[in-house]
């Protein structure tokens, strides 16, 4: 389950952002990500524009290169992430925020972004709507709108839709939307930003992991799975909550149900350790895990409430900018 929703009360008003954030204050937080690619299967039929290969605003697939972070406050201020920098003396490539339904592209948060050498990733979710009316084109004045900035933007942009769709504390979860709709409603908008030329998008389908030794079993996420003509990389959300826990218990099962269906590049996509289970630890073991199983890399969910996932040490910090330096840029 996310950072953002790592407690089931925790859910994201209309504008996107948990509502908790709204008042959590301009807590920095750290999210850090890598990158690496392996060749997909073979394309299933499917209706969409086939996936673009290369071109300029293809992201670089070597691994352990993507580094970012997720502050509280973004995107209304980028202060929250350059706050990060100066903590970790670490510049970041990719830096992520949360779009509500209806909320339209952050064009001056993705420029600040671009700005600071980073790539913008855009959790868009869902949030009020049924999937199905998505899926049926009642949206799609407003998707396409979405879609025209983001092409204007002019630069690369990560978009991911209804993340954590295994889980069951979403809408557009297992428990309420079931898996065909919501793979209906993810190649829906994909036809549409391919159609209105919005090129420049990495389209990241999002996950939680299926062994969380916090909330138990997940729902293996292959039902959810829309096709590698319409996905481009894959996230992978989970936390540690104690000592005990290392990087092969935590992702190792899910990026093995991944591989069962994709070939795509993997990034850690929300990720953080509570103080308790040994952050400076957690910290290494995330780097080395990430290296291990040739992931795109992991994104630090750095904000203090409910739970305290932000950076809370020089230790960790320290451990943090030690593991960045082995990281190449992409």
């Amino acid at each position: 389950m996310t950072g953002s929703s790592r407690l089931r009360g925790r859910r994201r008003s209309s504008r996107g952002a948990p509502r908790w954030l709204a008042v959590a204050g301009g807590a920095a937080a750290a999210a850090v990500t890598l990158a690496v690619v392996l060749p997909g299967p073979a394309r299933p039929p499917g209706h969409a524009p086939p996936r673009p290969v290369g071109g300029r605003f293809a992201l670089p697939e070597t691994p352990a290169s993507y580094l970012g972070w997720y502050p509280a406050g973004v995107p209304r201020s980028y202060a929250g992430v350059s706050a990060v920098s100066t903590a970790t003396g670490v510049k970041p490539a990719l830096v992520p925020y949360y779009s509500g339904w209806y909320e339209p592209f952050q064009t001056s948060f993705a420029a600040a972004a671009a700005r600071d050498g980073a790539v913008p990733i855009v959790q868009m979710n869902p949030d009020g709507v049924r999937l199905a009316t998505i899926a049926s084109g009642r949206y799609d004045g407003y998707l396409r709108g979405y879609a025209r900035a983001v092409r204007a933007y002019h630069r690369p942009v990560v978009v991911s839709f209804g993340h954590e769709m295994n889980g069951g504390w979403y809408s557009w979860g297992y428990k309420r939307t079931s898996p065909a709709v919501f793979v209906a409603a993810w190649r829906h908008i994909v036809g549409l930003f391919r159609a209105a030329g919005a090129q420049n998008v990495t389209w990241m389908w999002t996950v939680n992991i299926i062994d969380d030794p916090h909330y138990g079993k997940i729902p293996n996420p292959a039902r959810w799975w829309p096709g590698s003509s319409y996905v481009t990389w894959v996230g992978i959300d989970g936390y540690y909550y104690h000592p005990s826990t290392v990087f092969s218990s935590l992702f190792g099962p899910t990026i093995a149900a991944v591989r069962e269906i994709t070939r795509d590049p993997i990034l850690i996509s929300e990720t953080a350790a509570v103080p308790a289970a040994g952050q400076p630890a957690k910290i290494a073991d995330l780097f080395a895990g990430v290296r291990l199983y040739g992931l795109l890399g992991f994104v630090w969910f750095n904000v203090t409430h409910p739970e305290k996932w932000r950076l809370s040490s020089p230790a960790a910090i320290a451990a943090f900018r030690r593991g960045a330096a082995s990281y190449r840029r992409p």
